[in-house]
């Protein structure tokens, strides 16, 4: 491997890395001051992991945040920041829902138009934030923000109209989805449980991002138009036109984002389906730097974090608060900030260093041709 290259790996590997050392020291040191064991809530969630019922919640859960997280990248690679994926994958999760309740297809035309109807809803909610954009300006930021509110009024009206809405138990939910829309996984065993179907989905969208954004002339321009829009355009490439297409696009991801539990696990939407899964999603793209390959890392972290938790309520002799690791899932997200930031202005330094080595090289080189002759 060319020193370059390693030296590209090294600045790729150690932003992550830094981050979670600093957020397990910054958690110890909050454990600390709690009179706590700074290292026993660790080993007490690391002793999760060899049950395969742990495992398969974890992968399940990844599953869900790798999506959203896919969908928080792209328009990260645009320059975009789109803070709607909330609304956008639980307005999707809706609608699928109340498709899947009420429309009864064969299984291979049922699960395909589910997952159609929750790009489409996806990409519509996300493409409203992109015609504003281009047309008129607004933030996407402050577009996305209000879409989300929106999108709550608008699922809260769902769920609990008389048109839509089934009373169920003190609950009110979108009806059982039919059968042939339930997407069939890998079932493990009664006392295991299923890893859903849609965990495949995810990795296949994982590699589909990874081919287009470096194997495609569209995911060239995306990262172009990302770095310099006014470069971009010098070069031929519609600013506005990429602006508008990567919302599209981020937005029919992240209409996905839920359909891991509601095709696999629910096969409903109620008021109890999770929320916040898009904010969460912020922080994974992040920390796995809208790469593939790390926002698995920290998609399967942040799931196992989710998941091995709750064995801090009942540890004995003493019990930790499941809390904690929700404070280490921020402080995570604090730490990347800071980390990488530092990461980055000591890789421009040593490339300063190295760019004037070199030009000293140079000049020692000219100047003993010049004695010389």
């Amino acid at each position: 491997m060319k020193k370059f290259d390693k030296e590209r790996v090294l600045l790729a590997v150690a932003g992550p890395v830094i981050a979670l050392v600093l957020a397990i020291a910054l958690t110890s040191i909050v454990l600390l001051a709690s009179n706590r064991n700074p290292f026993e809530p660790y080993v007490l969630m690391l002793q999760q992991l060899p049950y395969s019922d742990i495992q398969v919640l974890i992968v399940n859960q990844a599953a869900m945040y790798y999506i959203a997280a896919i969908a928080v990248a792209l328009g990260f690679r645009m320059n975009l920041f789109n803070i709607g994926v909330d609304g956008q994958y639980r307005l999707a999760a809706v609608m699928t829902a109340v498709v899947g309740a009420n429309v009864g297809l064969p299984a291979f035309l049922q699960i395909p138009m589910l997952l159609l109807v929750a790009m489409f809803t996806g990409a519509f909610w996300a493409g409203i934030a992109g015609v504003l954009k281009v047309t008129r300006g607004v933030s996407e930021v402050v577009a996305t923000i209000m879409l989300n509110a929106i999108a709550t009024s608008v699922i809260g009206y769902v769920t609990l109209s008389n048109v839509w809405g089934v009373q169920v138990g003190n609950n009110m939910t979108t009806g059982v989805m039919k059968k042939s829309g339930w997407f069939p996984g890998i079932n493990l065993g009664a006392d295991v449980g299923e890893i859903y179907g849609m965990v495949f989905v995810a990795i296949a969208l994982g590699i589909g991002y990874w081919v287009v954004l470096n194997r495609t002339r569209f995911g060239f321009d995306l990262r172009a138009t990302g770095a310099s829009e006014s470069a971009a355009a010098a070069s031929g490439v519609d600013a506005k036109r990429m602006v508008l297409v990567s919302m599209l696009i981020s937005g029919a991801v992240s209409g996905l984002s839920g359909l891991p539990l509601l095709l696999g696990d629910s096969h409903t939407y109620s008021l109890d389906f999770p929320a916040g899964l898009g904010f969460t999603a912020i922080g994974i793209a992040l920390l796995g730097r809208n790469n593939p390959g790390g926002i698995a890392f920290a998609a399967l972290l942040w799931a196992f974090l989710d998941k091995a938790s709750p064995a801090l309520d009942y540890a004995t002799p003493v019990a930790y608060e499941k809390e904690i690791a929700t404070i280490m899932q921020g402080l995570i997200v604090f730490s990347v900030v800071i980390s990488y930031e530092a990461v980055r202005q000591w890789g421009l330094r040593r490339q300063q260093r190295q760019v004037g080595a070199e030009l000293a090289a140079a000049a020692a080189k000219n100047t003993k041709k010049e004695v010389a002759a």
